[in-house]
């Protein structure tokens, strides 16, 4: 009976392992199926820590089920100790492996949070491609100023070409997520933030907030569609003679709180409009003064 148990237990644990890695290996799982160099950065560390935490861990969880055995009620050949209080050897195990892994996981979170900040420019020699992105309740605008266009809950890109995204909010505190491309930043009003993304090659990805906003954030998705220059040109062409032009009062219905299921295509009829988001959150000045 004994043994059985131990099998069983066994044969329990494998069969985990297994069909975890099976999920993994037949599941696109957004964030270890990086397309793009930031993406690819931020996966090779997430898997490098969880390497390193795993020598804590998994000795942690086998000695759990070791001494649960061990010292189970039924076993009277344990060594029963209550006074014992010091081991020499135990103590340098459980403080110093510790030690030495928080000294090495800060080394490598200093180089990597310098080598990932979102603000840093990715090196290439193609002009960066400009949008600027705005939170919206719950949607999200995209305003193309160079190519005089904007969408909402879509993007449309160059691949192997840098991205450099402006983003804000107009709505309460959101964030900015790309998985597959890189990490997420968050989205507030009357403030600007910047992120560097590049695609490496091309494919449909899909964005969205991972700031819980009320309740349509379920719905607050986007799609960003990698391509050639020649598609981009194409893609812009479209938004331009869409028929829709994004000047104040069309904003205004933006701003209202809803979802949109389909993409919306504009070209631009207020200058400056991002600029514009931003600058009516700031203080304005006193009568008189």
């Amino acid at each position: 009976m004994k043994k059985f148990r131990v099998f069983f237990v066994a044969l329990l644990f494998i069969a985990v392992i297994g069909l975890s890695f099976y999920y993994l290996g037949t599941h696109n799982i957004a964030v270890l199926n990086p397309k793009g160099i930031v993406a690819a950065k931020e996966k090779q560390l997430f898997i490098t820590t969880s390497l390193i935490m795993l020598i804590v861990v998994i000795p942690a969880i086998v000695l759990t089920f070791v001494f649960a055995w061990r010292y189970r009620h039924t076993n009277k050949n344990a060594k029963y100790t209550p006074d014992w209080a010091h081991n020499t050897l135990a103590e340098i195990i459980w403080w110093g492996v510790p030690f030495v892994i928080i000294v090495v996981l800060s080394f490598i979170t200093y180089f990597s949070t310098h080598d990932l900040n979102p603000f840093n420019p990715i090196k290439s020699d193609k002009k960066p491609l400009k949008i600027q992105v705005v939170a919206l309740q719950w949607k999200w605008l995209f305003i193309y100023p160079e190519q005089g266009v904007a969408s909402v809950n879509e993007i449309q890109i160059p691949t192997g070409r840098p991205i450099f995204f402006e983003i804000t909010a107009d709505a309460p505190m959101n964030s900015f997520w790309i998985p597959q491309l890189g990490g997420m930043i968050y989205a507030m009003p009357a403030m600007r933030t910047e992120l560097h993304l590049m695609a490496d090659e091309p494919g449909e990805f899909r964005g969205s907030s991972s700031q819980i906003s009320g309740k349509g954030f379920a719905d607050m998705y986007f799609k960003v569609r990698a391509g050639s220059e020649v598609e981009f040109s194409n893609w812009v062409s479209r938004a331009r003679s869409s028929g829709q032009t994004l000047g104040d009062s069309t904003y205004k219905g933006l701003v209202i709180p809803s979802t949109q299921s389909t993409p919306l295509y504009y070209s631009l009829g207020a200058a400056n409009l991002f600029d514009q988001i931003i600058d009516q959150y700031k203080p304005q000045p006193k009568a008189g003064h």
